[in-house]
Order: C-alpha cells, then structure tokens, then sequence
C-alpha cells in the first residue's frame, strides 16, 4: 500500500513540476509570473492534503459532509481537471520547440548559418491560450462545487398512452432519483428543492434509488424534510445501488445487513412504499394502475437483485405499469424483451455523470460513453423511460451543466 502511494505521489510530483516550469515561461509580467506561482504551488498543497487525507480516511468515512470538506474535494478534482488541459498544451509546446530545434538543423545545412528560425512568440501565445481554455472547465468546476450541485431544475414531460385508463388521464408525477444524502452540505439547499417537489402538487411521488451513498444513517438528519412529500395517491421508492452498501469495507456481513435494514425502516418512517420487486396497484374510479417496483439491476460490479418477473406475480398483463428501476441498462436488456408490456420506465443512476452541457436541441456528457441512456426520455415503440439526472450528487461534490433534477410527468389519455 505504501509503495503505491510513494509511487502515485512520484508521478503527481514530476506531472507538477513538468507543468510548472513549462507555464512560468509563458508570463511575460513578472507580476504575472508570480501569481502564477503562488496560484500552483497553493494548488498543489491543497491538492496533495486533500490525496492524504482520502487515503488515510478511507474506511473511516464520516457519513455527513461538511461544506469546507466538499470544497477541498472539490477544488482539489477541478484542480486535476485544470492540469490535464496544461498537459495537453505543454505537450503540444515540446513538439512544436522539437520541430523548431530540426528546422533550424536544416537551415543552417541546407540554407545558411544566418538564417535564424524563432518559433518562441507563437509558442508563448499557444501556452497563453492553452491556459485560457483550460481555465474555463476549471472554473465552471468552482461554480459547480458552490452553487451549481444546489441548481435544481424541474423539467416537464408530457407522455400519451391509448392505454392509459380514464381515471388516471392528466396524472401528475414527480419523479426524483439518486438523492445520496451523506454527501449534503446544505440543509437549507436540501429543503429549497424539496419545497419545489411540493409546490408541484403531484398526484403520485416517485423514487428510484440511492437514498444514501453507503451507510443507512446518512438519511437520518433528512428524514422529517423527505417525510414532508406527500401526494394523494401515494410515496413510492425502490433502491439504488449504492443502498447496498457495497462500496463501503463492512466489519462482518450482519453489520452489512443491519445496515440494509435500518434503511428500510427509514424509508418506511419517511412514508415511503418501497417496492422490492413487488407491485402495488393503485384504484381510481373502479380503474387501476400498477406500480412496479425491482431492486437494483445493474451490470457488475453493481449489484444485480432485480427480478422482474417475480415484481410482476399476480398483475394482470393489460393493466397499465410504471416499473420503478435505478439503473437504465435493465430498459434494453430486460424491460423491452420482456412478454408484458411496461409502458413507463423511470431510473437514475447515471447523474448525467454532473458534466456536461445542455442547449435546446444538444445535449452532451462523459455518461454518454459509458450509458446507452444516460439523461432524458426515450421510446421504443409504445414503451418510454425517462433517466433522471439525479437530485444530489456523488464524487465529485458538485454539477456542472447537468444540474439536479426534480421531473415532473404528466399522463393523458390518447383519443
């Protein structure tokens, strides 16, 4: 363990001082050349204690977060995020001094010793720009980590089905994902964005996983804010991955299982209806409509306890179902081949991985990579799922262009 420190530390070591000495030249104030200095070095400190720190409390993690913790994360990520957009031009500036350093080889060979070749202004105006963009994802980042991870936006989607059943035409859902409580910073910011669930007055509250980022007690502080949603027709939830606790190094597997447990009993004093591959359904006017809910179905590593056929014992195949799944990859491999129809599928999971960028008619993010879907509505014939962007945030403590989401989803019978 030692030995991959000293090593990983080695690396950022000679990362840094490669990119310190190839910016410094790139100043031509010494006023300038010395903020810069102060700027690294103060960085790099930051950065460096943050690492130790990590390492050190790695399996004594508190399970609230503090504001001054999360902006030392959160510098310290959009810090690494600033020096590969350095590298990047550093890199670019040692090519263009080996290509200087052959053309004047072959002046002087070919042509004459006098003929003199001077890339340097241009190199110097490379780095100056290489540094400007660098800088903006960089201070996007510093946004993001004090007011963007708390910039909730409601979207709204209108959905269409021949099949939905009269009673339920013009159903209003707030549908939420990936609160991960022990990452809060903010109770005050927690409790805006729950008044703007409340404010939507929806019929039908939705959640679909990660309460907490590991430990049950994360909630705990939360619970009377999250118990305050109510709608008429009912609170349910199912869970997330990281419900699981299994990314946390447990003392034994009953502390692992209390820990589930005691979960349970928080989303059930919450008023939660947990869903663990299981169905409620719901009556209006002599109509129904099925609540489904699976536990987390997700590729390895992430735990794979969703049954759908199991949450689907007892339904009547042509009622109309909205599945409750965290993670988006169940729609393609199991939702869709499946032999009943799921009209609606609502997950999380993804965050939209709290990067990217959003304009009317494009949208872009890292998640795209790694997530067939990864934000928003989709359809596959009559069928929809909808991937909320998340609530809270993980990791890195912060959004960026991806805000935190609260959906709202109306439901109309198609004539």
């Amino acid at each position: 363990m030692i030995r991959r420190i000293l090593i990983f530390v080695t690396i950022l070591l000679v990362l840094d001082i490669y990119l310190f000495s190839s910016f410094k030249n790139y100043f031509s104030s010494n006023i300038l050349k010395v903020g810069f200095k102060w700027f690294y070095v103060l960085s790099m400190l930051i950065s460096y204690s943050c690492f130790a720190m990590v390492i050190l409390k790695f399996d004594d993690r508190p399970t609230s977060a503090s504001i001054l913790f999360n902006l030392w994360f959160g510098y310290t990520f959009a810090f690494i995020v600033l020096k590969l957009g350095m590298l990047g031009t550093a890199l670019l500036d040692d090519i263009i001094r080996i290509i200087e350093y052959i053309g004047k080889i072959i002046w002087r060979v070919f042509l004459s010793s006098d003929t003199k070749v001077n890339f340097g202004e241009r190199r110097k105006f490379i780095g100056q720009v290489g540094l400007g963009i660098a800088s903006i994802p960089f201070l996007g980042m510093l946004y993001g980590i004090t007011k963007g991870k708390y910039n909730y936006k409601i979207k709204t989607v209108a959905l269409s089905f021949k099949n939905l059943p009269k009673a339920f035409d013009g159903l209003r859902i707030v549908h939420i994902s990936d609160v991960h409580s022990g990452s809060f910073d903010d109770f005050d910011e927690v409790a805006h964005g729950i008044n703007m669930i409340k404010e939507q007055q929806a019929d039908l509250i939705l959640f679909t996983g990660d309460l907490v980022n590991n430990e049950a007690e994360e909630i705990v502080p939360y619970k009377e804010l999250f118990a305050s949603m109510k709608a008429p027709l009912g609170v349910f939830s199912t869970l997330g991955n990281h419900d699981y606790g299994t990314h946390k190094r447990w003392k034994n597997k009953e502390e692992k299982n209390q820990n589930l447990k005691d979960l349970f009993i928080h989303q059930k004093e919450m008023g939660f209806d947990l869903l663990n591959n299981r169905t409620h359904t719901i009556e209006k006017d002599g109509q129904t409509l099925d609540i489904v809910g699976v536990e987390n179905w997700g590729k390895p590593p992430f735990p794979q306890k969703g049954d759908l056929d199991k949450a689907l014992e007892g339904t009547h195949p042509e009622n109309f179902k909205i599945l409750l799944s965290h993670d988006p990859t169940h729609w393609d491999e199991k939702v869709i081949p499946h032999s009943q129809n799921i009209d609606l599928t609502l997950s999380g999971h993804t965050h939209g991985m709290q990067f990217g960028v959003e304009i009317p008619g494009f949208k872009w993010s890292p998640s795209k990579y790694i997530y067939k879907r990864w934000a928003g509505l989709y359809k596959n014939k009559e069928q929809y799922l909808y991937v909320n962007r998340g609530f809270g945030f993980l990791g890195f403590p912060g959004r960026v262009g991806i805000w935190p989401e609260i959906t709202v989803i109306t439901l109309n019978q198609k004539a």
